[in-house]
């Protein structure tokens, strides 16, 4: 799963960064609005991290830019100003949660991932498809009662598919869940990937389907 982080104050948002990627998130940040404005709208995440007192562009402004544009990404909204009137601006501009600093790095995560669980339309944190079973918080693979052993990518990807199997997941929808923006991407890495998911958990999970991409379930499962 892949996050934005919105913070002009660098130690926090290198705190931030540390935490998610060792929760297994891929994370962009930007130190300003204008620059995470202009991220948010063009980039696909599953959840953005926006403070609400940024430089060039304040936080309220640029949420409700989203908003306009009709950018739909789960957004928490952090402040050290710490009153009711500000959490009450951030979601009444379009926010869907609001933290007021210092906050723990664990509550962070907990609601990241409730906002992406809820966005994905799941009411726990264990997804289940056919044999194969996925907790999004631990990170637990098992076919069956069969657990497997994934790499950290490996497990991006496939959480990317399994939140949302109707779905067809192009090259490039996948690839942004591995790489950041600002990383060189190289074209074959996703269908190394998905050899490997293959490999270690079914051939048959994981279909092509010829010029969009691939989704999962059995061949005559449903393709978007």
């Amino acid at each position: 799963m892949k996050i934005l982080v919105v913070e002009n104050a660098i130690a926090l948002q290198k705190q931030i960064q540390f935490e998610l990627v060792r929760e297994g998130f891929t994370v962009d940040v930007a130190a300003n609005g204008v620059d995470g404005q202009f991220l948010g709208e063009t980039e696909r995440y599953d959840a953005i991290i926006l403070d609400l007192e940024l430089p060039e562009r304040d936080g309220l402004s640029v949420l409700r830019q989203w908003r306009s544009k009709d950018v739909r990404t789960p957004v928490v909204a952090i402040t050290g100003r710490a009153s009711w009137q500000d959490s009450v601006g951030a979601l009444n501009a379009g926010g869907d949660d609001f933290l007021a600093k210092p906050f723990q790095m664990e509550e962070m995560v907990a609601r990241l991932h409730a906002l992406i669980r809820r966005s994905a339309g799941l009411a726990q944190a264990d997804i289940r498809y056919g044999e194969v079973s996925l907790n999004v918080l631990t990170g637990r693979v098992y076919r069956g009662n069969e657990a497997v052993d994934l790499t950290g990518n490996e497990l991006k990807l496939l959480k990317a598919m399994m939140l949302r199997p109707e779905k067809v997941h192009s090259k490039s929808e996948l690839a942004e869940q591995i790489y950041g923006y600002f990383e060189e991407r190289d074209s074959n890495t996703v269908e190394v990937y998905v050899a490997h998911l293959r490999n270690k958990i079914d051939h048959r999970f994981i279909r092509t389907i010829r010029g969009r991409g691939y989704t999962i379930g059995s061949s005559d499962s449903p393709e978007s």
